[in-house]
């Protein structure tokens, strides 16, 4: 049966097949989330990033975990915030379901996800809850033998996804 966690933490101590990265659309490292990850995985990651080219916002890309306790990183570029009429929902839900998807393609059952675009991307916080919890939730519906948790990096994002889930 699937199984979907909220939880308030760091996602690069996550003992997990997969993490998932908010990278930029480089894959190049950045800030947040996505800085912390590569500080963590080490140089190699850096490598493994700078060959796959870059990655398209609502794509995913994989590599190896490297010195993290997961096996593996799913970059995934989330949309740039423009006040909502960009297709911002539709891309961000895409960064999630490429994500499981590709987690799904490379063996994985137990996937870690940050917030993605709700940071320096400034996607509301809000709704960013509403459109992962919705997508995620539909994703586990057709594959129950994943367990997906979204760990929350503060207290209002925790809350928010909190949120999100008691209202779907």
């Amino acid at each position: 049966m699937a199984k979907f966690t909220i939880k308030l933490g760091d996602i690069t101590k996550e003992k997990v097949d997969a993490i998932v990265n908010a990278a930029n659309t480089t894959l190049l490292g950045g800030g947040g989330v996505d800085g912390a990850i590569h500080r963590v995985a080490g140089p190699a990651l850096d490598v493994a990033c700078a060959r796959l080219h870059g990655c398209p916002t609502g794509e995913a890309r994989i590599t190896p975990g490297f010195e993290l306790p997961a096996h593996y990183v799913i970059h995934t570029p989330g949309p740039i915030w423009q006040g909502g009429n960009h297709n911002e929902a539709i891309l961000l839900a895409n960064s999630y379901r490429n994500s499981l998807e590709l987690a799904i393609k490379n063996g994985c059952q137990t996937i870690a996800f940050p917030s993605i675009s709700t940071g320096v991307y400034a996607y509301p916080l809000e709704e960013a809850a509403k459109v992962a919890v919705k997508t995620i939730k539909t994703v586990l519906e057709q594959y129950p033998q994943l367990e997906v948790t979204m760990v929350c990096f503060d207290l209002q994002t925790y809350q928010a996804y909190l949120g999100a889930v008691k209202r779907k």
